[in-house]
C-alpha cells in the first residue's frame, strides 16, 4: 500500500451511508473513508463498536471514491451490536491491513467462496474483470437465501464472467457442496489460479485439490485479531501472523502451515482449538 501505517492504524469515525440486507442473518454496511477506497481485494479493517469490541471485517466493496462496504454474519455479541446500527449511525474504523489478493496479469482464474467469505471474492471479481481476466465463479451455500453476492456477480456485464452455484440442500444450482464443482473443472480445464475465501475445511479440500492438479493458489484465511499489526501473536498460524503475513496465502506458505490449516486455530487464552 501506498499509504502512511501510522495513518492506516488511526482510528476514523465514519458514518454509515446505507444498510443492505443480504440474507436472514448478514447485511452489507456502506461508509465512506477514503484510506479505505485505496484498499486491494482482501484486506481487511478493524470494526469498532464502542462499549462492546473490535472486530476484523473484510471489505466487499472499495470505491476509489471512498465510498466502501464491509459484509457482516451474526455470529456473536460485536456482529449483533452491529446488526443494530442504521444509517446514519458510525462506527470506528482502523486499516486496511494485511496483504490482499494479486490480480497481476492472470488470465484464466477460478474463484471458490462460500458464506461471508464471498464478500471479499465479490470485489476481487470486479478487480479480475476490469483486468480482463476469464472469471470462473463458483458459490457455495447451505441454501439459496445464503448465496451472497449471487445476484450482483450474475449481473457483471462481461462475456468473461461465468456463474455456478452450489448448495448443500439442492434448493439452487448444483446439489452438493461448491468442492465438488471445483473438482470438476479443475479435471477439464486448466487455470492459472484459484482464489478462495470461506469455511478453512472447504478451502482445505480445494487445497488438496490444487495440490493435485498442480494449480497456483491464493486463499484468504480468518483468524482471531486483535491489533492487526503483528503485534498480539491471537491470529498466528505456524510461523505467519494472519493479520500482518496474510489474510491471503500463497499455496507454498500454506504448505508450510499444514499441521495447522483447516485443522486447528488460537483461541483467545492461546491454546489451539479445532477450525
Amino acid at each position: 500500500m501506498s499509504v502512511y501505517p501510522i495513518a492506516v492504524n488511526r482510528l476514523r469515525i465514519v458514518d454509515i451511508l446505507g444498510v443492505i440486507r443480504e440474507s436472514p442473518s448478514v447485511k452489507t454496511f456502506v461508509f465512506h473513508d477514503r484510506l479505505c477506497g485505496r484498499a486491494v481485494p482482501g484486506q481487511f479493517v478493524m470494526v469498532w463498536i464502542p462499549g462492546v469490541d473490535e472486530v476484523p471485517m473484510s471489505l466487499s466493496g472499495i470505491g476509489s471514491d471512498g465510498v466502501c462496504s464491509i459484509c457482516v454474519g451474526l455470529v456473536g455479541e460485536a456482529t449483533d451490536a452491529i446488526h443494530k446500527l442504521r444509517e446514519g449511525d458510525c462506527f470506528g474504523v482502523r486499516g486496511p491491513f494485511g496483504k490482499g489478493f494479486s490480480v497481476g496479469r492472470t488470465r484464466k482464474v477460478l474463484v471458490v467462496g462460500g458464506g461471508t467469505g464471498l464478500a471479499p471474492l465479490a470485489v476481487l471479481t470486479d478487480k479480475l474483470v476490469e483486468a480482463n481476466a476469464d472469471v470462473t465463479m463458483l458459490f457455495g451455500a447451505k441454501t439459496r437465501g445464503e448465496l451472497l453476492f449471487y445476484d450482483r456477480i450474475s449481473k457483471v456485464p462481461s462475456k468473461d464472467v461465468k456463474v455456478i452455484a452450489a448448495t448443500e440442500d439442492g434448493s439452487y444450482g448444483f446439489d452438493g457442496v461448491v468442492t465438488e464443482v471445483a473438482e470438476e473443472m479443475l479435471e477439464r480445464s486448466r487455470f492459472d489460479m484459484v482464489y478462495s475465501c470461506g469455511p478453512e475445511q472447504m478451502m482445505y479440500k480445494l487445497f488438496l485439490l490444487a495440490e493435485k492438479y498442480q494449480v497456483p493458489i491464493e486463499f484468504s484465511l480468518e483468524r482471531l485479531m486483535r491489533c492487526a499489526i503483528g503485534l498480539c501473536g491471537s491470529c498466528v498460524i505456524g510461523k505467519y501472523r494472519v493479520c500482518k503475513d496474510g489474510p491471503v496465502f500463497s499455496g507454498e506458505q500454506l504448505s508450510e502451515v499444514k499441521a495447522e490449516f483447516g485443522r486447528v486455530r488460537r483461541d483467545f487464552d492461546g491454546s489451539k482449538i479445532d477450525v
